[in-house]
């Protein structure tokens, strides 16, 4: 396995598809990292050279990845929560943010259902 960004790598994929298991990268920064050095994409990991995996580790370096990348993004959801804004206050109490209906669905940021009990009528 090729180390790059502090992450294993797979070596029997294909070049674009293996960048996209470091976070931070996807299809298209992928392809633009391995056309800004040379390297075909549909070459597989296994059949890099030293030279090919020196010039895309130096090119990931640049992009901010993985750890900075992460405590970035919570920094940005903790400045959202601190603000007191719209998005802010849905990040605090686990709802969907970008204006998604939440009678029906949204069960991947609620979590599971809680059943609420029902008071009974009073009858005469």
């Amino acid at each position: 396995m090729a180390r790059i960004a502090g992450i294993d790598i797979p070596k029997n994929k294909r070049g674009i598809i293996s960048l996209t298991y470091i976070y931070g990268i996807g299809n298209s920064t992928a392809a633009k990292v391995l056309e800004d050095c040379a390297v075909d994409g549909n070459i597989k990991v296994q059949d890099w050279t030293d030279e090919q995996t020196g010039k895309i580790r130096a090119a990931v370096t640049e992009i901010k990845v993985e750890g900075a990348l992460r405590s970035e993004v919570q920094l940005n959801i903790k400045r959202l929560m601190d603000i007191g804004c719209n998005r802010g206050i849905r990040h605090r109490s686990g709802l969907p943010l970008r204006g998604q209906r939440t009678k029906n669905n949204s069960r991947t940021r609620k979590g599971r259902r809680k059943t609420v009990a029902n008071k009974k009528k009073a009858t005469k």
